[in-house]
């Protein structure tokens, strides 16, 4: 009896602590519950960081495609830009462009013909000139000088002419200063001619190299303001836009370039020659009034050797 009292009492026992036992174990699964529910829930905030990558890879193909359309773009554009070759830049630039373009290629076009035109001019005038001084070279009197020439046109002719016709207009005067003096200033009116005809067509070279740049940026200025209206019409500041109409005003600034800048240095090259020249017409303007001066002692010694006998 008392065995089975106690096996009761051990069994009671055994509950109660299977009881208290398993109080803790029940709680203790309850507040580790949201511990292990963790880890479940890190997905959770792990699935915006796992989207992270893939997002980038969606916009990714934009940003790929980004340098892919300037490229074709770039493509697109090149044949364009090699195509601007001075005519075509001429054809499609402004109507006030063009006539200035035109103007300073005709501008340029004379400076070429007034180069070659008074090369041989000044050529052939300086080679008859040195040949008639070494005619005379060896003659004694206006008349022997000018039987040398005969009927021949030229500067030396026209002072031998001068001489002889102030010389025989002031026949039976006996002062020979006042003779010498008006030929010198016959002398000198030819001179001038000459030096004024020899000049001629240098103005023109002085014109086209002092206004030629000025007319080109004049074209330039008005190209380039009108690309400005075309980029304000455009709304776009792309220089494969802007670039051709730019270009198309410099254009006019290298054409006025073109044309003054030979003209300046044909114009210096034609003063050196030009003086060198007028050189020559003075020691031909010496030479007939040296042979003026033998003629007038001449006639004085031959009245003085009559006065004489």
């Amino acid at each position: 009896m008392k065995i089975t009292n106690l096996q009761a009492s051990l069994a009671a026992a055994a509950v109660l602590v299977a009881t208290w036992l398993a109080t803790p174990v029940s709680a203790q699964t309850q507040t580790q519950q949201p511990a292990a529910q963790a880890p479940i829930a890190a997905p959770a905030p792990a699935a915006p960081v796992l989207a992270a990558p893939t997002a980038p890879s969606v916009t990714a193909a934009p940003t790929a495609a980004a340098p892919a359309a300037p490229k074709a773009e770039a493509v697109s554009m090149a044949p364009s830009m090699k195509e601007l070759s001075p005519w075509v830049m001429f054809m499609s630039a402004d109507v006030i462009v063009k006539a200035v373009m035109i103007g300073l290629a005709f501008a340029s076009l004379m400076t070429w013909t007034v180069l070659i035109a008074k090369s041989i001019e000044l050529s052939v005038a300086s080679g008859k000139l040195r040949s008639a001084l070494k005619k005379i070279a060896e003659a004694r009197s206006l008349a022997e000088a000018q039987m040398a020439f005969g009927a021949k046109q030229g500067i030396l002719p026209s002072f031998l002419a001068a001489a002889l016709r102030e010389a025989r207009m002031s026949a039976g005067l006996s002062s020979d200063a006042g003779i010498k003096e008006r030929a010198a200033s016959s002398f000198q009116e030819i001179v001038r001619a000459e030096a004024r005809r020899i000049r001629i067509g240098m103005g023109v070279l002085a014109t086209i190299g002092s206004t030629s740049p000025f007319v080109g940026l004049f074209g330039t200025v008005w190209g380039i303001m009108n690309s400005f209206i075309g980029i304000s019409k455009s709304q776009t500041t792309n220089l494969a836009v802007v670039a051709p109409g730019i270009a198309e005003a410099l254009l006019a600034t290298a054409i006025g370039l073109v044309a003054a800048i030979p003209a300046v240095i044909i114009y210096n090259h034609f003063s050196r020659v030009t003086k060198s020249y007028l050189e020559l017409v003075s020691r031909a303007s010496g030479a007939a009034a040296r042979l003026l001066s033998r003629d007038l002692d001449r006639s004085h010694g031959s009245v003085h050797s009559r006065a004489a006998e």
